[in-house]
């Protein structure tokens, strides 16, 4: 999966995935400067980029061969800020694996584990 979202935006923001299985995909970031809105704090546009490419993996993850997917919906809750400079981690959970939708919850942390961000989206399957 790593070789196959490297070449897009995911790539260019530098998500490395640790962990991608149906049932969970784990990834990190690197909060670099240009990554951010303010200097030291990562814009929240990253973190939201950050979570929706872990949902559309997992999806691709749960979905036969040949079809595709799309975000239909995302709803992202900031609680701290992602300093330049750290390390952040994100976890990617199931909500709902249905035939034409799918909902996953991704958990952003900070090196010392804070809760930094809780996205909700919603993946339409393509056939």
């Amino acid at each position: 999966m790593q070789a196959r979202i490297q070449p897009f935006f995911p790539g260019l923001l530098g998500i490395r995935l640790l962990e991608a299985t149906p049932d969970r995909v784990t990834a990190e970031l690197t909060v670099r400067d240009e990554l951010c809105t303010v200097p030291g704090i990562c814009h929240g546009g990253v973190l939201m980029a950050f979570a929706d490419t872990l949902g559309a993996v997992a999806t691709v993850l749960n979905i036969p061969e040949g079809s595709g997917t799309t975000t239909l919906e995302s709803k992202s809750n900031f609680f701290a800020p992602a300093q330049a400079g750290t390390t952040i981690v994100a976890e990617c959970l199931p909500l709902h694996r249905g035939r034409r939708t799918q909902t996953w919850q991704t958990s952003i942390r900070g090196p010392e584990g804070r809760l930094l961000a809780q996205v909700t989206q919603t993946q339409m399957v393509l056939t």
